[in-house]
């Protein structure tokens, strides 16, 4: 298993090699002259100030070392200084990462289990209303856009009903401590992780429900059935646990649109994550911060699939280390 996670490691180092070289690029392609947007910020841009903030952030150097000099400061993990914020780039992800990482984690928990748990369900009732009621339901979730469903949970569960709190990352000025804080954090998560992992569960209890359809004609399932075992265990032993596999590879697959999808919540919700941190990047033009966020966000995509691998171990043993 250490050999097996070193070497996706490796390759997961390449990858981030690749992307963070891509993303240079398309960030330097895109129109106009940071150098102006910070000078006409600041209110003065005459060409001395233009030139000495070329000169500070080494924006007046050819395209190749500023390629070399940015890599340079990845590998030793600085991502540079924000233009905008006039702090270090790392300090503000760091800031932020623990916020994306707790809706990111509880929306993948909660569309994973709810989604198995309610393919399994439908599975097992093929034909009945109960079927029927969650194929329609995680269809219309689905196929209604996450900003319409996330407006949708504030208007009801905050305006209408006041349940939950509809914005922020705790209750501001309340000055709780300890347990009650977190509490406090847990309560202002519920509305943004569970709007984010209802669009993710609808994916999985489809695919659940189809690959256990698909596993229960087959002939180990048939002879479990002839051998007296109850209904229950069979479906549980030996037609979940191999229909689980097609599941666990749509999740590693879906984890990088899960991190995508967390910066529009993360934006409607008012979360402070580093999706919310990319927006006000990009609306600023702040190409330090922004190349930070995107290798950060390429990182998170890495570790989950890096999960997902070491998750196929867990659920079939027949996989071998070495496929």
């Amino acid at each position: 298993m250490a050999r097996f996670i070193t070497e996706r490691l490796f390759k997961a180092a390449l990858i981030l090699l690749c992307i963070a070289i891509l993303n240079f690029f398309l960030i330097r392609a895109a129109p106009g002259d940071p150098a102006t947007i910070m000078a006409g910020e600041s209110g003065a841009a005459d060409e001395v100030f233009l030139q000495q903030l070329r000169e500070r952030f080494g924006l007046d150097k050819p395209l190749y070392m500023q390629l070399f000099a940015y890599l340079s400061s990845v590998v030793k993990f600085d991502f540079g200084y924000s233009y905008r914020q006039q702090v270090p780039v790392l300090d503000l992800i760091i800031d932020r990462l623990p916020a994306t990482l707790m809706l990111s984690v509880a929306a993948f928990v909660i569309s994973l289990v709810l989604g198995i748990a309610a393919g399994a369900f439908a599975s097992a009732r093929q034909g009945r209303w109960s079927d029927t009621l969650i194929s329609t339901v995680a269809l219309l979730f689905y196929a209604t856009p996450l900003f319409w469903l996330a407006l949708m949970a504030v208007l009801l569960f905050s305006v209408q009903l006041g349940w939950l709190p509809g914005f922020g990352y705790e209750t501001v000025g309340a000055g709780y401590t300890g347990v009650r804080r977190m509490l406090d954090i847990l309560q202002h998560l519920i509305l943004p992780a569970s709007t984010l992992g209802l669009f993710f569960m609808a994916i999985y209890a489809r695919m659940t429900r189809a690959s256990m359809l698909e596993v229960n004609t087959m002939d180990f399932v048939k002879t479990a059935k002839a051998k007296g075992l109850r209904p229950a265990v069979v479906q549980r032993r030996h037609v979940l646990r191999n229909a689980i596999l097609p599941v666990v590879t749509l999740a590693g697959l879906q984890a990088g649109q899960l991190v995508g999808g967390a910066v529009l919540i993360e934006t409607v919700f008012a979360w402070p994550g580093i999706g919310r941190l990319m927006f006000d990047a990009l609306s600023q033009r702040d190409y330090n911060l922004l190349l930070g966020v995107f290798i950060m966000s390429a990182a998170m995509v890495l570790l989950f699939n890096l999960i997902t691998d070491v998750l196929y171990r867990i659920v079939d043993p027949r996989i071998r280390v070495t496929s």
